[in-house]
């Protein structure tokens, strides 16, 4: 595709090259993107989205899961949940599919380098955050303490069981996870909600910048409990993915209150969304 012909609305093609199955309803599909032009071009920050399109079943926007210290491939982790995700159920290996983006405000990666990093995660919100994860961990040694906290509802619903179980005996980071209930006792670790982990975990409020993705329940007793803690909020930042749909502002379907979710964030501090009542 020449580069005169690019716009915010230009679709890239690109191929399904590995699919891998997390828990029941959810994948994880690596792509690639079939032009070395656009693979080239291809530049995203953690915390931005992609919009996928598959033909004949419109398009959804979904957070890429991968860092872009990994920027060979882009990976995308998939709940099963309307037309745009039945359909790429359907694809397999080599399947093509076309992509648009990297769209958004991502984290912002060189305001948090030389500082600690707290990650909250609930549910399928690991999947934002295992691209900006994975990126500190390439790049371990611009951050200082880095904690990972992790949540679901039970011991079925952990994504990226393997890859996580790889992260328990690294020194370098702080691996926290609970689940909200344990129906067969074997889970071995913190039974109750993600916000019962900071009674385990060593955090120095001043000096540390925390991220939250997960289910909106989650972000009200998080942030109270971060600001409890002395967290200030321009230190706090949460991503907001839900009712984004063309992904550029045109459609109005993400607005909350003066912002568009999918041009303003969806990455926000909580400092500027304080005003914003519905936003968490």
């Amino acid at each position: 595709m020449a580069e005169e012909s690019q716009t915010i609305y230009s679709l890239s093609p690109a191929t399904i090259l590995r699919v891998l199955p997390q828990i029941p309803d959810h994948r994880l599909f690596q792509l690639e993107l079939d032009d070395e032009a656009d693979r080239q071009r291809f530049m995203h920050q953690p915390g931005q989205f992609i919009e996928i399109s598959v033909f004949g079943s419109g398009e959804a926007p979904i957070s890429i899961a991968s860092p872009p210290t990994r920027n060979s491939t882009i990976e995308i982790c998939v709940r099963r949940s309307g037309k745009l995700t039945q359909a790429l159920f359907q694809l397999g290996k080599g399947s093509p599919l076309h992509i648009r983006g990297p769209y958004g405000r991502g984290f912002p990666v060189e305001l948090f380098k030389g500082k600690n990093l707290l990650l909250v995660a609930g549910g399928l919100g690991l999947a934002p955050l295992r691209s900006l994860l994975l990126y500190a961990l390439d790049r371990r040694d611009e951050f200082k303490d880095l904690t990972l906290m992790y949540g679901t509802s039970s011991p079925d619903t952990v994504l990226f069981k393997y890859e996580l179980l790889g992260l328990m005996d690294r020194k370098d980071l702080q691996y926290l996870y609970s689940v909200d209930r344990d129906t067969e006792g074997i889970w071995q670790q913190y039974v109750g909600v993600v916000t019962g982990l900071f009674d385990r975990a060593t955090l120095s409020a001043p000096d540390t910048y925390a991220v939250l993705c997960g289910p909106p329940v989650m972000y009200r007793f998080v942030v109270e409990r971060l600001l409890a803690l002395g967290f200030p909020r321009e230190h706090i930042y949460v991503s907001l993915e839900r009712m984004m749909k063309c992904g550029v502002g045109k459609c109005g379907h993400c607005a909350i209150g003066d912002k568009y979710c999918c041009t303003d964030g969806p990455v926000f501090s909580l400092d500027e969304i304080t005003h914003i009542p519905e936003a968490l």
